[in-house]
C-alpha cells in the first residue's frame, strides 16, 4: 500500500526531538514520502534542513500563510523565491483566511503574488482557505488556470465549490478532521468529490483523528484512509494507489531521491 501525505508541518517545533522516530513510524505505516509546508520566512531553512535529512521522503514547499503576514519583511518576496529556486519545491502554505482579523485586500494582494510566482517558476501550490471562498475563486480568476496544479488542504469548503477548483487546475484534499463523525460538511464534500482530484492529508501537527491525543503526525494518514474508504464505498488499497497518484502527478516531479 502506498501513502501520501500530501500536507504536513514536520518544521514544526513542538515535534523537537522526536522527528526520527515519526519519521520511523510514519514508514512503518506505509507512508511513502510527505509535502512539508512552510508557513512564514522563520520556517523556511527549517524545512529545507528536513529535505536534506530525510532525502526521498520529504518533499519541501515555501509559502507565507495569510497568519503570517504581519511578521513578514520588507523582501519577503524575493526571500521566498531564492528558497524556491535552491530545491524543487512547491509554494504553501498560501492563501486567504477570512475567519482571522487579517486585513482582507492584504491577504488577496499577498496570495495573489504568491501564486504569480508559482506560475513563473512552473511550481503546484498548497492552499489554505477558511470563510473565503468567493474571493478565493476571485484571486483565481486573475490568474487563470494554474498549469502545475496544486491542492486547497484540509478542504472544508461546499461540495459545489469543488469543480469550480477543478476548473483552475486545483485538487482538494481531506485531512483527519473526516474521521470525525460531526464533520457532516467535510464529509458530503468527500463524496463529491472526483477520484482523479482527491488527495489525503494530516495537516501534522493539528487536527487530530477522532480518538487520538498528543500531537497529530503523518503515521495516522492511515486513519484519514480507513475513514474515506468507508465513506467512499472503497477498498483502502484502492483508494491509497489513487490518492498516491493523484499527489505523484502534482508533486512528483519535486521528489529528489
Amino acid at each position: 500500500m502506498r501513502l501520501i501525505d500530501a500536507h504536513c508541518h514536520l518544521q514544526d517545533a513542538r515535534f523537537g526531538a522526536s522527528i526520527d522516530a515519526l519519521i520511523a513510524r510514519s514508514r512503518e505505516a506505509g507512508v511513502s514520502w510527505v509535502v512539508c509546508c512552510g508557513t512564514e520566512e522563520r520556517d523556511w531553512q527549517d524545512v529545507l534542513g528536513l529535505k536534506e535529512r530525510y532525502p526521498g521522503f520529504i518533499v519541501p514547499s515555501f509559502g507565507l500563510h495569510p497568519w503570517s503576514l504581519k511578521e513578514r519583511s520588507r523582501n519577503w518576496q524575493e526571500e521566498l523565491e531564492r528558497f524556491l529556486c535552491m530545491t524543487p519545491s512547491g509554494v504553501g502554505e498560501i492563501g486567504l483566511d477570512h475567519a482571522e482579523d487579517i486585513d482582507h485586500a492584504e491577504q488577496e494582494e499577498v496570495f495573489l503574488r504568491q501564486l504569480m510566482l508559482a506560475i513563473k517558476l512552473q511550481r503546484p501550490v498548497s492552499i489554505h482557505c477558511r470563510r473565503a471562498w468567493d474571493s478565493l475563486l476571485a484571486v483565481l480568476e486573475k490568474t487563470g488556470p494554474l498549469e502545475c496544479g496544486g491542492i486547497v488542504h484540509s478542504y472544508s469548503g461546499a461540495p459545489e465549490t469543488i469543480s469550480l477548483l477543478r476548473k483552475f487546475g486545483l485538487s482538494v484534499s481531506f485531512s483527519c478532521s473526516i474521521t470525525r463523525s460531526g464533520n457532516k460538511k467535510g464529509r458530503k464534500a468527500l463524496l463529491a468529490a472526483p477520484m482523479e482530484g482527491m488527495l489525503i492529508e494530516t495537516d501534522s501537527p493539528d487536527i487530530l483523528p477522532a480518538g487520538v491525543e498528543g500531537l497529530n503526525e503523518p503515521a495516522n494518514l492511515v486513519l484519514v484512509l480507513q475513514t474515506a474508504a468507508e465513506l467512499l464505498d472503497r477498498s483502502a488499497l484502492e483508494l491509497a494507489d489513487t490518492t498516491a497518484q493523484n499527489a505523484e502527478r502534482i508533486f512528483g516531479r519535486l521528489m529528489q531521491r
